[in-house]
């Protein structure tokens, strides 16, 4: 697996995962700035193994097709 396919969705995939979470946690009333934090930390983090696994799924794809 490519790591520079890997860089490149995770900044895709962690700038909408960033972006649902700060979301949620808005609708929930939580404005602190503490809760905004803790949901990009998140979000951060949950963007790593998606940006693995959707850079494995396309290699495999290509290598296959």
């Amino acid at each position: 697996m490519s790591t520079r396919l890997m860089l490149m969705l995770f900044s895709m995939i962690a700038t909408t995962i960033i972006g649902i979470l700060i979301t949620v946690v808005l609708s929930m009333g939580l404005t602190t700035g503490r809760a905004i934090l803790i949901a990009t930390a998140v979000g951060f983090v949950l963007s790593i193994p998606a940006s693995w696994l959707v850079a494995r799924a396309i290699t495999k794809t290509v290598v296959r097709g």
